[in-house]
């Protein structure tokens, strides 16, 4: 407090308050003056006490279960949470979704009950939500705190608060069996209205049934569908049901209802019935078993020779799947297994295959580059080099020097002394030494095998000539 004192002390100054003009050397100028300074440090106080002790709103989030109880199954249980602040809220708060395993969950549907409380000597008001819980096991249910976000007034941040978990006991009602559907209801209504499509009655005309059911104090989403079976000489055609909830016209919830339509066409002639509907459900109210009943429908249909039956979708599709049925014989379908068989094989044994393909390309790789280092491979380019223009001889140096001959070409044939004698005389007779060689190269190769089969490998010479080899 002093602290907060000093403050106004120091900003006493600085604010301009005009006070009437008093001559300086009177008393009642002194006087005047410390009653404006007093006055003023005590605004300056409160105002600074005023915003130092002001605090966060509060948000308090309160639970409970409606009734305490054990509910049955296939009633509901109300969960009521309350929002409640000291301040105000600037906008509706953020609830959370509730899932129960086991239980239909319907969430608040927007309207809150306004509601005011006191809580540790503070007024807190709020709003009061509904969760509706229908369980469809008999078993017990746990429920999970709930946080809700929340934005009070003068809060500089959004808020959060969570409830405290609750639990709760379903127990399956007198007079249903384990997993029969059960309603549990306050009050029941089951109406049918039937509309014929003609009077009377032929074949050809069609018949509408409607049913309508209405439960005080159930979810809409739990009613039952009724037992709409089908009637020999009559074809079904059944509707989506209309599912909705009753209120009291002011957004309080009520029960729900449930409408399902069935058109019936009449076939064939004659007495036709459509049978009555039984529905067991719990009356909450006497805490007993009852049951609804809709009356039997009758009628007559007369015979009509005009009228021309229309498709039957059924007898269509079951048509249509004859048809397109696969019919495979003993024969065809052993083919099929052998063939998959087969399939399957291949797909394991590629691992195999790709290794034997890539060792017989390494293979034929091989065997490629050996040819061409052999002497028949430089045979064969003899011919062409000959006749080329300029003729060349490398492919015969080649060949010889692969044929393990030696580099002199005299040696081999008389024939090549005639070639070398044209091609470096003074007077060349090139052209004309080269055709006879042409001519003779049959010769010549034939009396090469020999001579080199004949000679065995022997020692390397003591001056050997380096033998070049031509490209």
């Amino acid at each position: 407090m002093n602290r907060v004192a000093a403050i106004a002390s120091r900003l006493a100054p600085t604010l301009s308050l005009r006070t009437p003009q008093i001559p300086c050397g009177s008393g009642l100028a002194r006087d005047s003056d410390r009653s404006s300074t007093t006055t003023l440090t005590g605004l300056l106080l409160c105002l600074i006490t005023t915003t130092t002790l002001a605090a966060e709103p509060d948000l308090r989030i309160q639970s409970r279960l409606q009734p305490t109880d054990s509910v049955m199954v296939g009633g509901i249980l109300e969960l009521q949470l309350d929002v409640l602040t000291d301040s105000w809220f600037t906008d509706a708060p953020t609830l959370p979704v509730l899932k129960l395993p086991g239980a239909l969950v319907l969430p608040p549907d927007g309207h809150a009950e306004h509601i005011n409380q006191t809580l540790d000597g503070k007024s807190f008001n709020g709003m009061r939500y509904s969760y509706r819980i229908t369980p469809n096991l008999a078993q017990g249910f746990d429920i999970p705190p709930l946080t809700v976000q929340a934005t009070p007034g003068q809060a500089s941040t959004q808020l959060s608060a969570q409830s405290q978990p609750l639990h709760f006991t379903a127990a399956q009602p007198p007079g249903f069996n384990p997993g029969e559907p059960v309603l549990v209801a306050q009050g029941l209504r089951f109406t049918q209205t039937v509309v014929n499509s003609a009077t009377p009655l032929k074949v050809g005309d069609s018949i509408t049934r409607q049913l309508t059911l209405q439960a005080d104090g159930a979810l809409a989403m739990a009613l039952p569908a009724p037992s709409l079976a089908d009637v020999t000489g009559l074809s079904r055609y059944p509707k989506n049901p209309h599912i909705s909830t009753l209120d009291d016209g002011r957004g309080n919830f009520i029960g729900g209802q449930r409408i399902d339509t069935v058109t019936y066409r009449i076939d064939t002639e004659g007495h036709h019935e459509l049978p009555p509907i039984t529905l067991k459900w719990w009356d909450a109210s006497s805490q007993q078993t009852r049951t609804a009943q809709v009356p039997a429908v009758t009628f007559e249909a007369a015979a009509n020779s005009a009228y021309k039956p229309v498709f039957s979708i059924t007898d269509d599709l079951k048509k249509l799947g004859q048809q397109s049925r696969l019919h495979l014989s003993g024969h065809r379908l052993g083919l099929l297994a052998l063939l998959l068989l087969v399939g399957l094989a291949g797909w394991f044994s590629r691992p195999f295959i790709q290794r034997a393909y890539l060792a017989a390309q390494t293979r034929r790789r091989a065997r490629h580059t050996a040819w061409l280092q052999s002497a028949d491979c430089a045979w064969r380019q003899i011919p062409a080099q000959i006749e080329g223009k300029p003729a060349q001889l490398s492919a015969l140096y080649l060949w010889a020097r692969r044929r393990r001959l030696g580099l002199k070409l005299g040696n081999l044939d008389p024939r090549l002394h005639d070639l070398l004698r044209g091609c470096y005389s003074r007077q060349s007779t090139e052209d004309q030494a080269l055709r006879q060689l042409k001519k003779s190269l049959a010769t010549l190769q034939k009396q090469a095998e020999p001579r080199n089969a004949a000679c065995p490998p022997a020692l390397r010479p003591l001056n050997p000539v380096r033998e070049k080899d031509f490209p």
